[in-house]
């Protein structure tokens, strides 16, 4: 916010910083706003210029910051394709899409950095948060914790149907799933991952369930939990 007013009226937080915000992207380097007139970037502020128009503007929290849509074609010309891809399944994971959409402003600033990599964003739809980014986040904690060899997306038999397991400790029976209120929080996800966690501790198993934010932000912690949790439930 003090950046934000450090440059007066119709200036707005953007790109990284604004995906941050979002909380689409991590925060890493200067604070970044976008003002309508020439201003040069002061000490930990970066200044883009550009006149948006109002609807690629919003207040969130306070803080006049890009939108959703707008803060993700920012991000197109900055980060790696794979990153972009993540920020915008996260937006769509905390349904943040509103009335102007990235093929609206694709078509209002073709010529614009990043312009290709929202076009591979809108053509390769639900990219950004996949299994694959799922069991290498897991993975890479198992690694880091030096705990004992998981098996990922194996098919565990539960009574008459089978059930695919994020990441699995057989011997100590202990599921890791990973989710998040956003794809998890609907009524009928809500009673269904609790009748399978139901019948799976019925079985024996011990369910943690994660989201993936505090995967990523909280790796180290997450570990030392599961390390307590298979120590007490490894065979004797």
């Amino acid at each position: 916010m003090a950046a934000v007013l450090a440059y007066g009226p119709g200036s707005v937080l953007s790109h990284r910083p604004g995906g941050a915000h979002w909380q689409l992207v991590s925060d890493r380097g200067p604070c970044e706003v976008t003002v309508p007139q020439a201003r040069r970037s002061r000490r930990g502020i970066r200044v883009h210029q550009a006149r948006l128009p109002a609807d690629e503007i919003t207040v969130q929290d306070g803080i006049p910051v890009t939108t959703p849509a707008r803060t993700l074609f920012d991000l197109a010309g900055a980060v790696p394709l794979a990153q972009l891809q993540r920020a915008a399944k996260e937006a769509e994971v905390k349904r943040l899409w509103g009335p102007l959409s990235l093929p609206d402003l694709l078509g209002r600033h073709p010529g614009r950095p990043g312009a290709a990599a929202i076009r591979a964003v809108i053509e390769t739809p639900g990219r950004g948060v996949t299994r694959n980014d799922v069991e290498d986040a897991l993975a890479a904690l198992v690694r880091r914790a030096r705990l004992p060899p998981p098996l990922f997306n194996i098919p565990l038999k539960l009574g008459s149907r089978f059930v695919e397991p994020d990441c699995m400790w057989p011997a100590q029976q202990v599921i890791v799933e990973v989710d998040g209120y956003e794809t998890h929080g609907t009524r009928d996800s809500f009673e269904s991952d609790r009748a399978r966690d139901r019948a799976l501790t019925a079985a024996g198993w011990l369910v943690i369930r994660v989201t993936w934010r505090q995967l990523r932000d909280e790796p180290a912690q997450i570990g030392r939990d599961l390390r307590a949790v298979l120590r007490r439930r490894s065979p004797a």
